[in-house]
């Protein structure tokens, strides 16, 4: 059996209305610090968002979650976010905002297959 780990999430949320507060969960940020393990998995139910909220700019979230994306996986395009360390980069993506793609409060627990986890807490918090 491997080692358990230490593992921090965030639940990614969708908030359409600021002002109104009404939220949905889009997916999940999982680190691992003991494994430099950084990851996110989302999905845009485009029905069911349009079904929620008639008015949402689709493209405009694509285009966030895009950017969150690469920032999380550290990719250089993403500016100098995505070159900080795994710990810091999530810190940022998970600290508090008041824009349309925010995230709730971290949580922690412990785990040996972050994937799995991540997959886990996916299936649990998203779908």
């Amino acid at each position: 059996m491997q080692e358990q780990k230490i593992y921090e999430y965030a639940v990614i949320r969708l908030v359409p209305r600021v002002d109104r507060e009404e939220f949905i969960n889009i997916g999940v940020v999982l680190y691992v610090a003991g494994q430099r393990f950084l990851q996110l998995k989302y999905a845009l139910d485009e029905a069911r968002l349009r079904a929620l909220f008639p008015d949402i700019e689709l493209n405009d979230v694509k285009c966030y979650m895009a950017s969150f994306d690469k920032i999380c996986s550290g990719d250089k395009t993403a500016g100098s976010l995505a070159l900080l360390p795994a710990g810091q980069r999530f810190r940022w993506l998970t600290a508090t905002r008041s824009t349309i793609i925010q995230t709730s409060k971290v949580h922690s627990g412990l785990c040996s297959e972050p994937l799995i986890k991540l997959e886990q807490l996916f299936e649990g918090m998203v779908k």
